[in-house]
C-alpha cells in the first residue's frame, strides 16, 4: 500500500473520530514499516512522555511527527489512565482508572470462519451472563477481539477490586468454562486459531478503523447481532463496514460476572511477577506430543546456537533464556527498535553492575557474575531449567527436543547463526508454531531409520 493511500485513509473525518474517541485517556502505540524485518514500534514521544491521542487532528499529527517510520498502524492500551503526562504514569498501578476484559482471538484470512466461530460461543456466553449491550468485537486484520466496555462495571465494584484484576478474571473464568467447545473448533481448525487471555497492564489492541500493519484492511467494529453476517469485505479499506455502536455500554451490566470471576481466578497475576502475565488459556487443552510455546521454542534455539558456537553449555542456557525474554519484551512493551532496546534499557536503569557486551553482532547486558541479564534480573541455568526445559518436557522428553535441535541447527551455515535476524527469519520463524513436528519428529524419524540401516 503506497505511502499516500495511508495517508488518505487516516486523513478521513471518519477514520479520525473513531481513532481519537477509542484512544481518549489511553496509551497509545504506533508500528511503522518493517526494517530488515523488524517490527519497528513507538510507545513514547522524544522527550520521554507517552504517546496518546485526545481529539482527531492528533491521528495525523502524530502521523508526520513519525513519518520516518512509514507510521500504518495504530494501537491503545487495555487500560485507561487517569494522568498520561510522564513515563512514570503507566507505570502506576493507581493510575489505571478502568480496564478493558478482551479476548484475542488469532487466524487467518484464509481461515477467519472458525474465528468467527470462536467468536460466537464466547458471544453467547456472555449473553447467558447477562452481558450484551456492553459487547462488542472488532475484525482486527487477521482475527477478532472481544470487547467488553471498560464502564460495564460499577463503581462499587470497582471500589472493591483493581480494574485489571477484573478484566484478566473475566476473560481467564470465561476461557475456563468454555475450554471444551473452544478446544473442539481449535482443533477442527487444524490448530489454525487460537484464543488467549493476554490481559496485561502494558498491552494495547488495534485500534478501530486503524490499518493491519501487513495486509490491507482496517479494523471494523460490529456488535455481537452482526457476527452471523460477518464476511472479510467488510474491512476492505474502500468501502468498510463499521458499527459506530461500540461505544454504547450499559454500568454495572458486567458486575455479576465479575463478582463471579473474581472469586474464581482471584485477580492479575501480574501484580506478583515482574512485567505482567501473558498466557495461552487454551495451552492445557491441546495434546501431549503437539505443541511446544513459541516463547519456549526460541529460548532452546537460542541456547542450542549458543551452544553450537561456543561451546559452554550453563552460559547457553542464560543466554537462550534472554533472548527469548528480550524478543517477548520487545514485541509486548518495545518503545523502539528491537536491536535498540538494549541500550534504552541500560540508559534507564543505569545499574553499575551491568555492561554491555558483543555476542554475535547484538549488545546484551552481562552481570558481574558472567550471566545475561533483562530487566535487571539475571537469568541463570536454573532459570532455563525451570521456564523452558521443564515446559517442554510436559511436551517432549526434554533431552530429545535440545539434541534434535542441536541437529537442526548444524544444517545452517555459520553466518546464518551469527547474524541475529537471519537467525530469526531463517531458522526460529519457520518451525516456531511446529516446532514438535517440524524438528524433532523429523530428527527422530530420521534417527531411527539410519539405525535400521546400521543394523541390517
Amino acid at each position: 500500500m503506497k505511502r499516500k493511500s495511508v495517508l488518505k485513509h487516516y486523513s478521513r473525518s471518519l477514520v479520525k473520530e473513531e481513532i481519537a474517541e477509542y484512544c481518549k485517556h489511553r496509551w497509545v502505540a504506533l508500528e511503522g514499516a518493517q526494517i530488515r524485518n523488524s517490527r519497528v514500534f513507538i510507545r513514547y514521544r522524544p522527550d520521554g512522555t507517552p504517546l496518546k491521542i485526545t481529539c482527531p487532528d492528533d491521528v495525523v499529527t502524530l502521523i508526520g511527527l513519525y513519518r520516518g517510520i512509514k507510521v500504518r498502524t495504530i494501537y491503545a492500551s487495555i487500560s485507561v489512565y487517569k494522568s498520561l503526562n510522564s513515563a512514570a504514569d503507566v507505570e502506576m498501578k493507581e493510575n489505571v482508572v478502568a480496564a478493558s476484559p478482551i479476548w484475542d482471538i488469532d487466524g487467518s484470512l484464509e481461515r477467519w470462519k472458525p474465528v468467527v466461530e470462536v467468536a460466537k460461543t464466547i458471544v453467547d456466553f456472555l449473553e447467558k451472563e447477562g452481558v450484551v449491550k456492553s459487547v462488542f468485537i472488532k475484525w482486527s486484520g487477521e482475527g477478532m477481539h472481544i470487547h467488553i466496555h471498560e464502564r460495564a462495571f460499577s463503581n462499587d465494584v470497582l471500589s472493591r477490586y483493581h480494574p485489571l484484576d477484573v478484566a484478566y478474571s473475566i476473560v481467564e473464568y470465561t476461557l475456563r468454562k468454555l475450554k471444551v467447545r473452544l478446544h473442539k473448533i481449535v482443533r477442527d481448525s487444524g490448530g489454525m486459531v487460537k484464543v488467549e487471555n493476554v490481559i496485561d497492564m502494558k498491552r494495547v489492541f488495534t485500534a478501530p478503523l486503524s490499518l493491519h500493519r501487513r495486509h490491507d484492511l482496517c479494523c471494523v467494529c460490529l456488535k455481537p447481532e452482526q457476527l452471523e453476517d460477518f464476511d472479510i469485505s467488510w474491512a476492505f479499506i474502500d468501502e468498510f463496514k463499521h458499527n459506530r455502536d461500540w461505544r454504547l455500554y450499559e454500568i454495572g451490566e458486567a458486575d455479576e460476572l465479575a463478582l463471579k470471576a473474581m472469586t474464581v481466578i482471584g485477580g492479575y497475576p501480574g501484580w506478583k511477577g515482574r512485567g505482567g502475565a501473558t498466557r495461552i488459556a487454551l495451552e492445557e487443552l491441546e495434546p501431549k506430543m503437539s505443541k511446544v510455546g513459541r516463547f519456549q521454542v526460541m529460548a532452546l534455539l537460542q541456547a542450542a546456537r549458543y551452544y553450537l558456537l561456543t561451546g559452554d553449555l550453563e552460559r547457553a542456557k542464560s543466554f537462550g533464556l534472554n533472548r527469548a525474554i528480550f524478543y517477548a519484551w520487545a514485541k509486548h512493551h518495545g518503545a523502539i527498535l528491537r536491536h535498540k532496546a538494549h541500550a534504552r534499557y541500560q540508559k534507564r536503569s543505569e545499574r553499575p553492575t551491568v555492561r554491555m557486551i558483543k555476542i554475535f553482532e547484538e549488545e546484551v547486558p552481562v552481570s558481574d557474575s558472567g550471566w545475561f541479564m533483562m530487566g535487571g534480573i539475571e537469568q541463570r541455568p536454573s532459570d532455563y531449567d525451570r521456564q523452558v526445559a521443564s515446559r517442554i518436557n510436559s511436551i517432549v522428553p526434554y533431552e530429545k527436543a535440545w539434541r534434535a535441535a542441536l541437529e537442526y541447527l548444524r544444517r545452517f551455515p555459520r553466518r546464518v547463526l551469527t547474524d541475529p535476524q537471519r537467525f530469526y527469519q531463517e531458522a526460529y520463524l519457520p518451525v516456531r508454531d511446529r516446532f514438535v513436528e517440524k524438528v524433532v519428529k523429523k530428527y527422530f524419524m530420521r534417527q531411527a531409520t539410519l539405525d535400521e540401516l546400521f543394523e541390517n
